[in-house]
């Protein structure tokens, strides 16, 4: 098996190239390297995270609307990041 090193190069370098597609999703809100979760725990496993507002059930998702699992070899995780919102003003 690969180093975390390897992996996380690899991860890096498959998410530069599909990063513009993935961030097109409903609702995706960003998209970037680190570990896989399962339930409330992290794993060792690297992935490429995306971030969205709110995870939907696979049965309110149409077929188009749904994240790849995997992209060229490298694990997909959808992790809910809850509503982001920015600051705005100046000082």
């Amino acid at each position: 098996m690969p180093s975390q090193n390897t992996q996380v190069e690899r991860a890096r370098t498959v998410k530069a190239d599909h990063e513009s597609d993935l961030m097109a999703y409903r609702g995706v809100v960003s998209v970037g390297v680190g570990l896989r979760e399962r339930g409330d725990n992290m794993t060792a496993e690297v992935a490429i995270v995306v971030m969205v507002n709110h995870k939907l059930p696979v049965k309110d998702l149409q077929p188009d609307e749904m994240l790849p699992t995997h992209l060229d070899g490298v694990a997909v995780d959808v992790q809910e990041s809850g509503e982001i919102t920015g600051i705005q003003g100046g000082g």
